[in-house]
């Protein structure tokens, strides 16, 4: 999901400044879900305490970040792994970029990535890893045969 997002500012998707504005507003939402959440959980926020510090730090309705408090004092943990699952992303794919250089392909990444489905991060991680090591190896053969 956020990871897509991201993917439409990076393939110049969004068509206004108005559409990417509303991009960093929820970008700096989930930024604070990455406080309000172990705040809670972890070190003991109040329910307004929350709150209050997510309507001091973003720019939305007040009765929308009520919803979303409401979420995140019911589902632990949902708010970070949504950031963690895109910044593994991110990690992934610039070390697939920087082994293969200009061999990388973001739809054959991409691809790699779909075909796992809802897998946890270290074994979509093992199967990132097994593509560029494919690569690599198809790309030595490659050259072999050239000489």
């Amino acid at each position: 999901g956020l990871y897509s997002e991201f993917l439409g500012e990076e393939l110049d998707l969004y068509e206004d400044n108005y559409s990417l504005f509303g991009r960093y507003c929820m970008e700096m939402l989930r930024a604070v879900r990455l406080v309000v959440d172990p705040g809670i959980h972890a070190f003991g926020w109040s329910f307004d305490q929350a709150l209050d510090f997510m309507i001091e730090k973003t720019f939305m309705d007040p009765k929308m970040l009520e919803v979303e408090c409401k979420r995140y004092v019911t589902f632990p943990g949902q708010a970070c792994a949504y950031k963690v699952g895109e910044l593994k992303l991110k990690q992934l794919r610039k070390k697939a970029k920087s082994a293969l250089g200009d061999k990388f392909d973001i739809k054959d990444f991409h691809d790699v990535v779909l075909q796992c489905g809802a897998v946890p991060l270290k074994f979509l991680e093992y199967e990132v890893n097994e593509y560029i090591k494919e690569e690599l190896e198809t790309l030595m053969t490659l050259e072999s045969l050239e000489d």
